[in-house]
């Protein structure tokens, strides 16, 4: 499969990709704006963030966005993976990985991934993967009419 790193020209086609990731995994950002999702997209590639664009045809068909935090040099976090809805079930997931695994990320890192704890088809992937629970993060959803000082109202 052919792929390349993508620039700050791919950001439509990026975003374009992400709002059917958003869509398709039941994510929080699923009604932010169009725009809102390019100038995100723009912000990681301008960023510590890289993405790999898979082209088997010449047409886009995934993309990989990824890290390699400044503060944990051991470590590559993949922030999200695409292939396009179309296409799943065939393979190219198991591509992506095993060409981001042996020929774009060091062997010597680390990895790590974050699955929203809904996205049981995610979940099942990277286990496949080889990703292996570490971590759990909880949350307290943000309550816009909750007051600081009164935690228990709302």
């Amino acid at each position: 499969m052919q792929y390349r790193i993508a620039t700050l020209a791919d950001v439509p086609t990026l975003s374009a990709m992400n709002r059917q990731l958003i869509e398709d995994e039941g994510h929080r950002n699923r009604f932010k704006s169009d725009a809102w999702l390019e100038q995100r997209m723009r912000d990681f590639l301008s960023g510590e963030y890289e993405a790999v664009l898979f082209e088997p045809d010449g047409e886009v068909v995934a993309y990989a966005l990824y890290t390699q935090h400044r503060h944990h040099t051991d470590s590559i976090h993949l922030r999200q993976i695409f292939v396009a809805r179309a296409l799943r079930r065939q393979g190219i997931g198991r591509e992506v990985m095993r060409i981001l695994r042996q020929e774009i990320w060091p062997a010597d890192k680390r990895l790590t991934v974050g699955v929203l704890v809904g996205n049981h088809a995610a979940r099942d992937f990277y286990t496949d993967m080889g990703y292996r629970e570490y971590a759990l993060e909880l949350e307290i959803p943000a309550n816009k009419s909750q007051s600081p000082a009164d935690p228990a109202k709302g």
